[in-house]
């Protein structure tokens, strides 16, 4: 099969051609399978061809298969609305619009901000992933590849430490620079938001310090600052609860989702406080296919299948398989290269690090290399790409996801 016609400008980090897949299990087109613990980069939560979400797009599509919303609105855009704005564990009233992808909820984020705010700087942190679009891209905390070759950048845009026991940077050195920040670079009075991952993606599965976390949203507080929570990927049960900011004891204001949202098909969204969504003009707001109705109809079945119960069930089950297995791999001295283990709940990356403490990049691509060979399919992150990031569905069967443990291990061993 001819990939010719595709750009060679995007990565392909498992060079194989995919057939169907089931669960956390997928075949490519020669039929070998594998056990998936990619999960599409976190969008099957619920696995491959969860038989409720296929269920609700064969049905929708005998129905009405798109309508653009600010035409005339349709039904399962209104419903999911309903559904998601009840979904979403804060206090205040929430409204918000769907979108795209996830870079599009950032992106409508921050119009949605200066409207509100009349301001235009942003605050980001170092090793946070928000998108490719061109405005995401100067909210990402790392220059290569994203940034290489495409020029001045919006903003004005900022970068602090991110504050994480998963990388050694603490709640005061992060504050520290926060308070170098305004007094050097920018003015307080000149920020609308700070955005941050609760748990960073990307950067390597890095979970928030809560001090910071609470400390940051004071803050903002004080200096009417807007908080934006990028849970695009730890969201939808990934951490165990429904988002991950519930463990940090704070309530942003705008939250950012997509990925899991809606079991595969691509739709994503902006919520938050009602009256930050309302600001805007009619019309300053909206898109010819955000909230599609196949897109809306897939989401309503995901929100019924990640009940309260069966996303603790399911972190808690996955949580503990992975944390067990870690912790005997390094009582047993299994690989020189095993580094710390991050992250929190089912959303966990396994470092991969030399004696003296520096990334083992070189491994990780090794070990990507034999996992797959074995039937195994991992996805990496971290600045140094060398951080394995687990992102098996939670609905994964534990025999199979003791099976992918079983490989992993024996891959680890392999390192040299």
């Amino acid at each position: 099969m001819s990939r010719e016609t595709i750009s060679q400008s995007i990565s392909i980090v498992h060079p194989i051609s995919l057939s169907h897949g089931k669960n956390a299990e997928v075949w490519d087109t020669t039929g070998k399978r594998y056990i998936d613990f990619v999960g599409g980069i976190g969008v099957l939560n619920l696995g491959h061809c969860h038989s409720g979400v296929v269920k609700a797009i064969q049905d929708q599509a005998t129905k009405l298969t798109h309508y653009a919303f600010n035409a005339a609105p349709h039904a399962p855009y209104i419903e999911l609305m309903d559904r998601l704005t009840d979904f979403i564990p804060v206090g205040y009233a929430v409204s918000g619009m769907l979108t795209n992808s996830g870079a599009e909820a950032a992106e409508n984020a921050l119009k949605i901000v200066r409207g509100a705010t009349g301001r235009t700087a942003v605050i980001a942190f170092d090793g946070a992933f928000h998108g490719r679009t061109l405005a995401t891209l100067n909210l990402n905390g790392k220059v290569a590849p994203y940034k290489q070759k495409v020029g001045v950048l919006p903003g004005p845009v900022y970068h602090l430490p991110y504050p994480s026991a998963d990388n050694g940077v603490t709640c005061a050195e992060a504050l520290k620079a926060m308070e170098r920040l305004f007094s050097v670079e920018i003015d307080v009075e000149d920020v609308a938001c700070f955005i941050i991952e609760p748990v960073q993606g990307e950067g390597g599965f890095l979970a928030l310090d809560i001090e910071f976390a609470q400390a940051l949203r004071r803050f903002c507080n004080e200096k009417n600052i807007l908080l934006i929570a990028d849970e695009i990927q730890s969201g939808f049960g990934r951490t165990g609860q429904r988002f991950a900011f519930s463990r940090l004891g704070i309530e942003p204001d705008l939250i950012l989702l997509g990925k899991s949202i809606a079991g595969g098909v691509p739709l994503g969204a902006v919520v938050g406080r009602k009256t930050l969504l309302d600001n805007l003009p009619k019309g300053g707001l909206g898109g010819t296919y955000s909230g599609n109705p196949i897109a809306c109809a897939a989401a309503l079945a995901t929100l019924d299948a990640m009940t309260d119960a069966h996303l603790s069930t399911w972190g808690a089950q996955q949580e503990e398989a992975i944390v067990s297995r870690y912790q005997a791999w390094r009582a047993q001295g299994l690989s020189p290269f095993l580094g710390r283990l991050t992250g929190v709940g089912a959303m966990r990356g396994i470092e991969l690090a030399n004696a003296d403490g520096t990334p083992a990049s070189k491994q990780l691509t090794q070990l990507l290399s034999l996992a797959r060979e074995a039937g195994l399919l991992l996805m990496p992150s971290g600045k140094s790409r060398h951080i394995i990031r687990l992102l098996a569905p939670l609905t994964i069967e534990p025999a199979v996801l003791e099976e992918g443990l079983d490989i992993l291990e024996a891959c680890l061993r392999q390192l040299e």
